[in-house]
């Protein structure tokens, strides 16, 4: 039913700007909460950063100050605007929606976009 596309990814130097775009299709239900995981090779996925339907957001340590979760609820996409981008933010960045809530809530996940950062 739910179908997510990430857009926006490509190669960067270091300090350089990025902005990744997740379209989300199908039933969205009111209460949800979309999100940015990335994933380097060799390492676990981290979240990013997160936001609800609300407007309330969450960021990891290391995004803090740099990158910037924001979202349409009118076209049910969520864009992330990075901002001096490092090394170690090369990964796959992968969109999340959380359809409902946290009990009853369903992931669904989109393919994910590569994000290279060069020294």
């Amino acid at each position: 039913q739910v179908q997510l596309v990430e857009s926006g990814g490509g190669l960067v130097q270091a300090g350089g700007s990025l902005r990744l775009s997740c379209a989300a299709s199908g039933t969205i239900f009111s209460i949800n909460r979309m999100a940015w995981y990335r994933q380097a090779p060799g390492k676990q996925r981290e979240l990013v950063a997160e936001i609800t339907n609300t407007g309330s957001t969450y960021y990891g340590d290391s995004m803090k100050g740099r990158f910037t979760i924001s979202r349409d609820n009118a076209r049910n996409t969520v864009f992330l605007q990075m901002n001096s981008l490092k090394s170690e933010d090369t990964a796959v960045y992968y969109c999340n929606l959380r359809n409902g809530g946290v009990m009853r809530g369903t992931d669904y996940w989109g393919q994910g976009t590569q994000v290279t950062v060069s020294p």
